[in-house]
């Protein structure tokens, strides 16, 4: 059974899945060794994780190695008809639409829970927290599952700081393969191709404001820079603020770079991080948007308060005019720009993101009754068959320590 818009979208969006689908190799090779082996048999797996077509081709990989698939959207802007339309035409369980209700979102999330599933994927910590709290009598049937976000491992080492998760979650946001790459080079650019079709400006010669200096922070200033942008950033960590200036970027409080800021980008993963106060002090025509998972980084309400005009501006852009006369615009609903108002990260950077969920899926199946509950890390040997794998694909080979080298580099007594 699915609940999707238009089952009748599904050529286009399986025409999107067989485009990603030849730019992943790893999952390819993960695929082919899961139809093999089929970890997932007799197993339901729900899924909730941004619904394009990347993610449509990780589901049919697990369907693929047996698993009986239930899946939603972790947004409900990035949510693409089609590609949903495809996965239910193909025989998969899909619950999602693009710009759902709050409402909508949370019944959908309520479709892949209550089949009590025994793994779950989750992007942001919303399936999670939903068994948690709504189906509770659930919990003893979960083997366990994986998280893809820094945003959602805050969330589930809060959980089970307070005593309140009870299987083990694996921080699959935390492996190499995912911040490294994911993060640092699939955020950085996606940002931009969100920002930069919804609006059409250019961003050389304007002035970038990030806010954040994580991974992810640093790939949207890194790719800003290439753009040739003037780029500041904002922190709360003096560690992170002191590489970033020591990176070539100028650091200042959100207030002072408000006034001199042209397009904002938030990604900290906390809220309230652009609030009333900065908004009175940017010029007409600043563009603030948000790549952290949930919409509370901007604080809108707070601008809907100041203002005295709101109408769109474009698609996807709606401006918010002030009693000064400034007009201030935000895209996507400040929502994660780079899902709402774009694909989302090139299908090779998702390749080692998804092929480490896939991996670490099959992990928890083979090893839950081992595992502790709380925040699990990605075992190291999934992180560098990925990465082998990954060199492989390229055709790049690597050195090989002698015998006499691991004898030297183990050893205290050199």
């Amino acid at each position: 059974m699915s609940l999707v818009k238009d089952i009748s979208l599904f050529p286009s969006g399986q025409q999107k899945i067989d485009w990603v689908k030849a730019h992943m190799p790893v999952l390819r090779s993960i695929e082919k060794d899961f139809i093999e082996t089929k970890p997932f048999k007799n197993l339901k797996v729900a899924l909730s994780i941004h619904l394009e077509a990347k993610t449509a081709y990780l589901c049919t990989v697990l369907a693929a190695g047996g698993a009986e698939m239930y899946v939603t959207g972790s947004n409900p802007l990035s949510t693409q008809d089609d590609v949903a339309a495809a996965l239910a035409h193909n025989g998969l369980n899909v619950f999602a639409w693009y710009n759902a209700t709050s409402e909508e979102y949370m019944a959908h999330l309520r479709e892949v829970i209550k089949v009590s599933p025994d793994v779950i994927i989750d992007d942001g910590g919303d399936l999670v927290n939903l068994i948690h709290n709504e189906y509770p009598e659930l919990l003893p049937k979960v083997m366990g599952g994986c998280e893809e976000t820094t945003t959602g491992i805050i969330r589930l080492v809060s959980m089970h700081r307070d005593g309140q998760l009870k299987f083990p979650m694996i921080a699959v946001n935390n492996a190499k393969c995912k911040y490294l790459f994911d993060n640092r080079y699939g955020t950085g650019q996606s940002v931009w191709d969100g920002i930069n079709r919804t609006t059409n400006l250019i961003v050389a010669g304007k002035t970038v404001v990030v806010a954040g200096y994580g991974w992810c922070g640093k790939g949207v200033a890194m790719r800003a820079k290439g753009l040739n942008a003037q780029v500041v950033i904002t922190e709360i960590d003096p560690i992170k603020a002191m590489e970033a200036r020591m990176d070539g970027f100028d650091v200042m409080e959100m207030t002072e770079a408000a006034k001199i800021g042209d397009f904002f980008v938030t990604v900290t993963g906390c809220k309230d991080v652009i609030t009333k106060d900065a908004f009175k002090n940017m010029k007409d025509g600043a563009i603030c948007c948000n790549a952290g998972h949930f919409n509370v980084e901007i604080n809108i309400p707070d601008l809907e308060e100041l203002a005295v005009e709101i109408k769109p501006q474009r698609n996807n852009i709606m401006g918010y005019t002030l009693a000064n006369g400034n007009t201030i615009s935000i895209i996507a609903e400040g929502r994660l720009v780079n899902l709402a108002a774009g694909d989302g990260h090139p299908a090779e950077i998702m390749d080692m993101s998804f092929s480490i969920q896939a991996l670490c899926a099959e992990y928890i199946v083979g090893n839950h009754d081992k595992l502790d509950i709380g925040v699990v890390d990605v075992p190291e040997e999934i992180d560098r068959k990925v990465a082998l794998r990954k060199l492989n694909s390229w055709g790049t080979q690597i050195d090989v320590l002698s015998p006499e080298q691991e004898k030297y580099i183990n050893s205290w007594n050199v």
